[in-house]
């Protein structure tokens, strides 16, 4: 990267006249600077050297889950030995009937070519991408359509073979991948894109396609997908909607229970429920769509979904700040609201063990070192002289407020990665330091850290790590405890504790990861028991032989 080509960042005083940002070149690929002394200094490095990673760019129709530059990368090609998730949690197997010969021999028949049997290939399915949970499944099954699932589903609910739906199984707590033997339904191969509407903005696609695929196929006709996720190269669209996935643009364009505007799904009994709509307004009846966005495959299988997809911002920023202390994150957030407004589409915030992770196991290197805390802030808007103005203003104000103490800009779209890959790749850096405790919480802002600092008090040196990162903008925490293994006393010190500080202050302890088989029997921490027995009999209705992902989402019904 030639001198040039960088940003020369300094706070002018002359004749009493307000600091200003200095360019010498009106593109900013990419800028640090420091305080010292109300002066701005430019930091002498190459950053373009500190980052490398692959490019790499599937194609919409690629049945494989390619791990793009932000993708969830796994930690090697096949799993560690892991114990059998019925074994570790002590789960009775229900009386669903076993896989026969002649039950193969019909989804052979069905579905030619696309019934895996061998061990040896059904064992990345039946592990999690965490390796903390693993089934015992003997065979997955690759339809290309509704009616093949339709099919599928209704053999298996007349002979009451339990299925386990998966789509990229990048899940973080056990609801995509079997419990004992029930079979895989994957949706790989569903992965076309029904139609694209240039005017309105609703895509319409098979419930396999990869989301970073998806997004690619938009940018190319100036849209983007209204949520990115770390995992985006390798999560099917699907099972974003029946997890209800956060990820790092909802503060921008808000959950999928709102851009989702159609679903087509396969019931339990094999009928289609073709609520496949494309109208922004629809008040007919009840919403039914919104019974399986977040019900985690154990109300029917999604198949096809419509979804509004905003154009894509012609102005891009990404800023990475340091703070001293987690109020001086708050402050700077309050601030980052008020002076950025519009344009304002991710905060997220991460701690400095948080960064140690990214630095240590994945040799990432990160700008700006020596603070408590971490903010990335993006910014993305139509007008790049609007947006840098009021960017501008908005950095000069939190630096000489004290707020920040040191950061990094970038607004060109390789630097903007690198930048996002210290924090999209945490989760990624904490499987490398052992045996990974998540918990997904929704906290009042305000309280937010004050959870990982009491953790850390609570556990001491039983745990080896307890990191704090997450979604500022939407109070949402990813508490992260690691250890050398698995340790039952070590559960039992975080279980229910966690819970019971996050009810305490009327918080959520599943913000956008679901509750799946590890979080279901501490949903009432978050929800009535009279609201827990209504999603009982709902299941009751939809799935009497309660054959669509058992063992998740809910505790069995007394």
């Amino acid at each position: 990267m030639t001198v040039s080509s960088l940003v020369q960042l300094r706070l002018v005083w002359c004749c009493w006249t307000l600091p200003r940002w200095q360019m010498n070149n009106h593109k900013r690929p990419l800028a640090v600077w420091t305080s010292a002394t109300a002066q701005w200094t430019l930091k002498q490095k190459k950053l373009a050297e500190l980052y490398r990673m692959p490019v790499s760019r599937p194609s919409i129709l690629s049945g494989t889950s390619l791990l793009g530059k932000r993708a969830l990368s796994t930690t090697s090609s096949s799993p560690k030995e892991v114990m059998l998730t019925s074994e570790r949690y002590g789960v009775q197997r229900l009386p669903f009937s076993h896989v026969s010969d002649s039950d193969i021999a019909f989804f052979e028949h069905l579905i030619p070519g696309r019934v895996i049997t061998d061990p040896d290939e059904l064992r990345l399915f039946n592990v999690d991408w965490l390796q903390s949970v693993r089934g015992c499944s003997k065979m997955l099954l690759r339809p290309r359509t509704a009616a093949e699932v339709s099919e599928i589903l209704r053999y298996c609910n007349k002979r009451k073979l339990a299925v386990n739906p998966q789509g990229g199984n990048t899940g973080l707590v056990g609801g995509s991948v079997p419990v004992f033997d029930e079979i895989i339904i994957s949706t790989a191969l569903m992965n076309q894109v029904i139609s694209f509407n240039s005017v309105s903005g609703i895509l319409v696609c098979q419930a396999g396609c990869i989301l970073e695929n998806l997004n690619q196929y938009l940018e190319e006709l100036d849209f983007i997908m209204p949520l990115d996720l770390g995992a985006k190269g390798s999560c099917h669209i699907g099972g974003n909607v029946a997890t209800n996935a956060g990820g790092l643009r909802l503060l921008r364009y808000g959950s999928l229970r709102g851009t989702v505007l159609g679903l087509e799904v396969a019931l339990a009994d094999g009928s289609i429920l073709n609520c496949l709509a494309s109208l922004r307004k629809d008040n007919t009846g009840y919403d039914l769509k919104q019974l399986f966005i977040g019900s985690e495959g154990t109300l029917g299988i999604i198949t096809a979904v419509s979804i509004l997809c905003p154009r894509k911002p012609k102005s891009v920023n990404l800023v990475f700040l340091g703070c001293q202390s987690f109020s001086q994150v708050l402050g700077t957030f309050t601030t980052c609201k008020g002076m950025l407004g519009e344009i304002l589409s991710a905060y997220e915030f991460m701690d400095d063990k948080c960064m140690k992770l990214v630095e240590n196991h994945l040799k990432l290197s990160n700008p700006v070192t020596g603070s408590s805390f971490y903010i990335l802030i993006e910014t993305s808007g139509s007008n790049s002289a609007h947006d840098e103005e009021k960017l501008n203003n908005f950095l000069e104000h939190v630096m000489a407020s004290g707020l920040v103490t040191d950061g990094t800009v970038a607004t060109e779209d390789k630097k903007i990665k690198m930048l996002w890959s210290l924090r999209e790749r945490i989760t990624e850096a904490l499987t490398h330091d052992g045996c990974v405790y998540k918990y997904d919480l929704s906290l009042p802002v305000e309280r937010l850290y004050d959870l990982v600092i009491d953790t850390r008090a609570r556990l001491g040196k039983t745990a080896k790590n307890v990191v704090g990162y997450g979604h500022l903008g939407d109070g949402n925490l990813h508490l992260n405890i690691t250890a050398e293994s698995y340790s039952h006393s070590l559960l039992d010190a975080i279980e229910p504790f966690v819970y019971e500080w996050t009810a305490q202050y009327n918080g959520s302890i599943s913000a956008e990861h679901g509750l799946g088989f590890k979080k279901k029997h501490y949903i009432q921490y978050s929800k009535p028991q009279e609201a827990v027995l209504l999603m009982q009999q709902v299941k009751a209705m939809l799935d009497p032989k309660g054959i669509l992902n058992p063992y998740k989402t809910l505790p069995a019904s007394s």
